[in-house]
């Protein structure tokens, strides 16, 4: 339990902190509201209104979200080998190569069918 004291009064220090900096803005901040201020921002124009469900997002939406996902665990896959490349020689450049050929077809594919357009 000894080493693990530091992390424990961080953590109350740190709940104690925000805890305050709610009270003290709650305290002290001006209390003059009104609808414009309740109100959803949007760049300076009168907000749209929003259907009940919450819209609908586009399909491309999430394509480009799971683009992300794996371009982002590809990297994550990629800072080991590069780390443990000389314990594993000439078997871990074969099994990366094929590894990044895999990913590269699946980038190439999502290029051709237009996934990387922004308009």
């Amino acid at each position: 339990m000894h080493p693990y004291v530091p992390i424990l009064v961080l953590g109350v220090l740190a709940a104690i902190f925000v805890a305050g900096t709610l009270v003290t803005s709650a305290l002290v901040g001006p209390k003059r509201y009104n609808r414009a201020k309740l109100d959803s921002y949007e760049c300076g124009i009168e907000p749209t209104p929003q259907p009940v469900g919450g819209g609908r997002f586009p399909v491309k939406y999430y394509i480009t979200a799971m683009l992300f996902i794996v371009f982002d665990i590809e990297i994550i896959f990629l800072y080991p080998w590069a780390v443990a490349f000389d314990q594993m020689a000439l078997f871990g450049l074969i099994e990366m190569v094929i590894f990044i050929v895999t990913v590269f077809v699946a980038y190439a594919y999502v290029w051709r069918r237009g996934g990387l357009e922004w308009d």
